[in-house]
Parts: structure tokens; C-alpha cells; sequence
């Protein structure tokens, strides 16, 4: 692993804040709302794997659009609900027009469900290697043309994207892309160079991408949203290729704010995250440090890292959904009331924490939490599990931060 340097990250967002972190879970309850709108003047920067992927190009963009899958609609009433400011989608179907994602911005624009609007009128996003052909027979089956040859596993093109949608202006320009990363060009990699063979240099890091994307907050302060989604460490055989990728996956962020030069972006440019920048690590990292069957090392060491601070966004229901479904759950070591992902308790992983959003350290945390409601909350409706979940198997996951000239710029 590259040494870590000395780093002070945003000193103008940092040195307007003025909250301690809070309980997110036990202040909303207090408080008799939830969830609970963010403090005054605060950025609420979220992650959520929406699970608007589906089978063939296009399905995704029509099942938003058309308005009349419950899905996305659960979906979209989350999102009104908690509000996010700077808003990252995991698993929405990427098209190179990008239909699916203006469709989603046109939904949460319209009140809905006796909630007003909400307006992002900056979108972002870019290919990812999910359903990418790769030409390589990397699954062994004799053809090289099926979900499991692409650079990351996925039916077609785009499948399993990603998108950005902000109230504030996104940097397109300055935004950075590692899609096309070499995983063989990582130091000490975990590349299982045998189980590969002559395809092993051909194959990329990212299972998806990872971005790096400025977005410019009220009073001239730029926040660098670091972005990703990790395969899922399963659904391998005994080279545990998928744990060893989610792994380096992780482990990239660590070497990019440590400034590693082995690290090029799409466009050839070489180098880490600048030193001084604000950033936050947002995305489905699809790997929790306690339980499951991902190689722990390398979200354990980002959760660890110095540059890096973890508000450890909780929710009333994620502990009761544990103690009520059992099965796997009941021998997890991690606190149930962290959980982000709501998975099969028998024969399965139980729930977990998977998604995360990690500012930089010196940065000061207002608030924080999960969307999962408790069971006694009508709104538990929208996180509803089972084989055709409501909205998500995942939940959204928020951090409110402050920043100098926030409150100019009210919330709607």
C-alpha cells in the first residue's frame, strides 16, 4: 500500500462549521419528526442504491417515465422525503442520452404523495464497465460474449450505472473517470493472475467506475464527490475473483487520497486527489467491515484511515428488521442499527452495512442517517422487503454537512 501523506482537506468548509455530530435516529425521535430535516444552513450529501436496473436497455427510463411501476415511484417518494442535496444513484441504467436519468430529475420535480418537489437542475453521469464487452471468455464458458465476459458483469452496456443529481452547480469539465483502469497496474494488487491467465492484463479495477466530480457549494466552496459502487464479493468460486475486486475497489480510494501515481484517468492524467480538497466517499461499497463474506481489510482500513471520518448513519428500523427476520442476523458481530442493506436471512448474509458516505476528516458533521423506518411507522410501507421489494434491498443513507453562504441559498 502507498504511504499516506499529511492532509487537510476543505479548510474553508471545515472552518465554517460549527456542529458536533449528531445521533441522527435519536435526535429525529426526540424531535417527533422523521426523517428529520437537516439544520439550518446544512448540505445534505446522500448515496442510495435505487435498484432501477432492469433486463434490456431502455426498461429503466420507461418504468420511470410511464409512472406506472410502484417501484420507482417508492423510490422517488424516499428521495422527497429525506431531500439530499447532492444526491449519488447506484444500480440506474445508464444510456448515453441519458434518458433515464432526466426522467428521474423530471419525477422528483412534480409533488407527489403530499410532498412538495425537488428540484436538481445539475445531473451527471458517464459510462460504466457493467455489461461493457470485454472480447475475453472470462466466465469460462467457452463464449465471450455473455454477462459474465463484460468488464463488469452486466447484460448489456450500462446496466447497473451510476448518476449524480445536485441543487448546486457539478464541474463536468474538471470531473475525472478511472473506468478504464488496468487492475494489474495497482500495487500488490489482489488480480488472481492464475485463475485469469493471458486475460489478466486485458481486465479494469472498476466493476462500475469511480469519479471524481466537483460540485461548486453556495459561497464559492468546492466539494469533490468521490464515487463508486463495488462488485458484490460473491457469486465466484474458490479464486474469490469478486472479493479479491471488491477489495482493491475499496482499497483504490486509500491510495487516491494518498496521491499515488500509479493511479490514470480515462483521459490520462495522472495522480490522486489534490491535497487541501473537501471531499466525501459516497456509494454502495457493497462490503461491511464486520460481517459478510467480503475480504475486510480494505473497508475496514477506509473506515480506519486518518483522512477519513465515519458518522455512522443509523436508523430506528434496521435493528428491529434484524431481530425480527433472525436467521444469519442473529450471529452478526456489527451493530444492527448501522445496517443499509435489508438481504436474505436464511441461506443468506442477513442485512448489513454496505452503503456509505465518508466525508474528510476535517470536515464537521451536523447530522446523519438511514432511511429505514421503524415498524410501526406508516412509512415503512416504502422499504417493504421480500422478492419484489418496495423501493430497495438497500436503504438511502445521508450525512448533513455545513458550509460558508448554505443558508443563501434556501431549501425548497
Amino acid at each position: 500500500m502507498i504511504g499516506r501523506r499529511a492532509f487537510v482537506a476543505g479548510a474553508a468548509l471545515a472552518a465554517a462549521c460549527r456542529l458536533a455530530a449528531l445521533p441522527a435516529a435519536a435526535a429525529a425521535e426526540q424531535a417527533g419528526a422523521w426523517p428529520p430535516p437537516p439544520a439550518a444552513g446544512a448540505i445534505r450529501v446522500a448515496t442510495f442504491n435505487a435498484s432501477l436496473s432492469r433486463r434490456g436497455p431502455g426498461l429503466a427510463w420507461k418504468a420511470i417515465a410511464q409512472g406506472r411501476d410502484p417501484q420507482p415511484r417508492a423510490v422517488a417518494e424516499i428521495i422527497r422525503r429525506v431531500r439530499p442535496d447532492i444526491l449519488l444513484i447506484n444500480e440506474l441504467d445508464h444510456d448515453p442520452e441519458g434518458l433515464a436519468l432526466r426522467a428521474l430529475a423530471d419525477v422528483l420535480r412534480r409533488p407527489a404523495d403530499g410532498l412538495p418537489g425537488v428540484d436538481y437542475p445539475h445531473l451527471f453521469s458517464a459510462p460504466v464497465n457493467a455489461g461493457e464487452p470485454s472480447g475475453l471468455d472470462l466466465d469460462g464458458d467457452g463464449v465471450a460474449t455473455g454477462p459474465g465476459d463484460a468488464f463488469g458483469w452486466g447484460a448489456f452496456p450500462g446496466q447497473y450505472g451510476m448518476a449524480l443529481l445536485s441543487r448546486f452547480p457539478i464541474d463536468a469539465a474538471r470531473a475525472r473517470s478511472f473506468r478504464l483502469l488496468k487492475w494489474a497496474q495497482m500495487p500488490d494488487s489482489l488480480l488472481p493472475v492464475a485463475h485469469y491467465g493471458p486475460a489478466a492484463p486485458a481486465l479494469r479495477l472498476s466493476s462500475k467506475s469511480h469519479w471524481d466530480v466537483p460540485a461548486m457549494l453556495p459561497g464559492g466552496v468546492e466539494l469533490r464527490i468521490l464515487a463508486s459502487h463495488s462488485t458484490p464479493p460473491v457469486f465466484d468460486g474458490p479464486e474469490d475473483r469478486n472479493g479479491r475486486r471488491n477489495h482493491d475497489e475499496i482499497r483504490f480510494w486509500l491510495d487516491y487520497l494518498a496521491g499515488a501515481d500509479w493511479i490514470v484517468d480515462d483521459a490520462g492524467v495522472a495522480g490522486g486527489l489534490p491535497a487541501g480538497a473537501a471531499f466525501v466517499i459516497m456509494g454502495d461499497l457493497n462490503a461491511d467491515p464486520q460481517d459478510g463474506e467480503a475480504r475486510r481489510e480494505a473497508i475496514r482500513a477506509l473506515l480506519a484511515s486518518p483522512l477519513v471520518q465515519d458518522p455512522r448513519p443509523a436508523s430506528p428500523g434496521a435493528a428491529a428488521a434484524a431481530a425480527a427476520q433472525g436467521g444469519e442476523n442473529a450471529r452478526h458481530r456489527g451493530d444492527p442499527a448501522l445496517d443499509t442493506a435489508d438481504w436474505r436471512d436464511k441461506g443468506g448474509p442477513g442485512n448489513l452495512r454496505v452503503d456509505y458516505v465518508l466525508p474528510a476528516a476535517g470536515l464537521r458533521v451536523a447530522g446523519a442517517g438511514v432511511f429505514w423506518p421503524a415498524p410501526h411507522d406508516p412509512l415503512a410501507r416504502l422499504v417493504k422487503g421480500g422478492r419484489r421489494p418496495a423501493s430497495s434491498d438497500h436503504r438511502l443513507v445521508w450525512v448533513d454537512l455545513l458550509a460558508p453562504g448554505a443558508g443563501a441559498s434556501p431549501r425548497p
